[in-house]
């Protein structure tokens, strides 16, 4: 039996230790009231992430994607959106062409050197381009080196891409990334006897195989290509396919035309025998049905999509087709009607000159430091969390787009198909032409990309040689960016007393 003055001992020491706690909890309960009176924390710290453009309406969609995990792991931190322009202020606004239209860069840049700037900046390739060359962003390889933090298992061509873009300097990351491949169905070239495109191909090779595939008539046709998998417009063709060759069709100053070179004419050259034998399918032949529109006719879910639909042999697509192509399969195994085509994909073609660019790369959520940021320290760990492994495990389950990380770079669906295709190429650099800057300040500037379609189809219906057409685009196209360089707001429509319309349209 333990003796009385023990136990006097023992009640003591308990007692005195409850009464400590309980001290530690009202002192906790002080501080929480205290802080909760004050409004405001001191050991809390503010970054603020910029966006080009935002609303109310989409702040939240935002928070998802990029900031709530990060809060949530950092609670000491708090973020705050704020963006360069308002969707709003478009939206509810009558347009007026005599209004000059706020400039998207100039409000960017104030974003980063306003009264209070943001510490992160989310932009795409062409943007980071353009600050970079002003000096405006900071370099991420100290931090990467400081941090140890691990961009091997980044896909090297964004990585490329990126430094390209910053001068041979890394100063972005993207996340994720969206991009482009060619699709072919495999059961079109057996029946033809033709072999699978393959990986690495250039486009002259691509265009025999096209021909080569290419039978039929009418509704029956099969055709070898299509630049995207609804087809499209033989002019925007044209220059979807020379984007890799950075031509231009005028000055950065939009004042000059560009297009009566021997490069242009190759070009033309190169995809006119497509449109002419009828390899890739005009608007007629995707609409070959229309007039049939009364009658009835077997259901067809694809209509419109001439790869789903098994009448084109390959199309340039995305990586979101995918999931289009799933869902295809998906629906065949419950309606015996549905006949789901049995493809896979390589690296989009690519030209001698421009070996290893192509394949539609876009990067429109790469994060960035300003130069002149006031919490670079947390700005780097928020670029470093949303470009780590862990969230790029959590994101490639959820995402349209691909992410960064090579690691989780895996079919979906348990499907085969070559992956690789999406991310083997480097992006086509950013364009130094502000084009943005000039359809705004130039409203009617695509009059001239207008007038360049019509003399394509001149080109396809025979009137018209290549050099003949390219000649008179540049000769017109210059008279009318002259007139626009005199009156901003001059078009074709608005020129009928100067005589350019006439002109042009002789």
């Amino acid at each position: 039996m333990e003796s009385k003055s023990h136990l006097t001992k023992n009640y003591i020491f308990r007692k005195s230790t409850a009464i400590v706690l309980v001290l530690i909890l009202m002192t906790s309960l002080l501080a929480a009231c205290s802080k909760g009176d004050s409004g405001s924390d001191s050991d809390n710290r503010v970054l603020r992430v910029g966006f080009l453009y935002s609303s109310a309406d989409n702040e939240q969609y935002l928070r998802q994607q990029y900031t709530d995990s990060f809060e949530l792991l950092n609670p000491d931190i708090e973020i705050q959106i704020v963006s360069a322009m308002n969707y709003d202020d478009q939206r509810y606004e009558e347009y007026d062409p005599k209004k000059k239209q706020p400039d998207p860069y100039e409000s960017l840049k104030e974003l980063l050197t306003g009264k209070n700037p943001v510490d992160v900046l989310m932009i795409d390739l062409g943007n980071m381009k353009r600050l970079v060359k002003d000096n405006m962003l900071k370099q991420l390889e100290p931090y990467i080196q400081d941090s140890e933090f691990d961009i091997q298992d980044i896909v090297p061509t964004v990585l490329e891409g990126i430094k390209d873009a910053g001068e041979g300097s890394l100063y972005g990351l993207a996340p994720t990334f969206s991009s482009s491949a060619l699709f072919y169905n495999k059961a079109v070239f057996t029946e033809a006897g033709v072999p699978f495109p393959t990986d690495g191909m250039e486009w002259n090779e691509l265009f025999t195989l096209a021909k080569r595939v290419t039978k039929g008539e009418g509704k029956e046709r099969k055709f070898g290509l299509t630049f995207s998998r609804y087809g499209g417009d033989p002019y925007y063709d044209t220059q979807n396919y020379a984007a890799p060759l950075r031509l231009k069709v005028w000055d950065d100053k939009g004042e000059k035309m560009t297009v009566d070179t021997a490069q242009w004419a190759k070009v033309w050259k190169d995809v006119l025998p497509l449109y002419k034998e009828k390899i890739i399918p005009g608007q007629q032949d995707m609409n070959i049905d229309d007039g049939a529109m009364m009658e009835k006719r077997a259901f067809n879910p694809f209509q419109g999509d001439m790869f789903l639909s098994g009448r084109v042999a390959m199309t340039i697509g995305g990586y979101d087709y995918i999931t289009e192509l799933s869902r295809a399969k998906s629906a065949a195994e419950k309606n015996k009607n549905i006949t789901p085509v049995d493809w896979d994909v390589v690296t989009v073609p690519t030209f001698p000159e421009e070996p290893n660019v192509g394949g539609n790369i876009y990067m429109n959520n790469l994060m960035t430091i300003n130069a002149k940021a006031a919490n670079s320290d947390d700005a780097w760990k928020f670029i470093e969390f949303n470009n780590s492994k862990e969230w790029a495990k959590l994101k490639s389950r959820s995402t349209y787009e691909m992410v960064s990380r090579i690691s989780f770079l895996k079919p979906k669906d348990g499907a085969d198909y070559n992956i690789k295709a999406f991310y083997t190429l480097k992006p086509v650099p950013p364009s130094d032409t502000d084009n943005e800057r000039l359809y705004r300040d130039k409203p009617n500037i695509w009059d001239v990309n207008q007038y360049g379609s019509q003399l394509f189809m001149e080109v396809i219906d025979g009137k018209k040689s290549v050099e003949e057409a390219l000649k008179e685009w540049q000769t017109k196209g210059d008279a009318l960016l002259q007139k626009m360089k005199e009156d901003p707001q001059a078009s074709i429509h608005t020129l009928n007393g100067g005589g350019v319309a006439g002109e042009i349209y002789k």
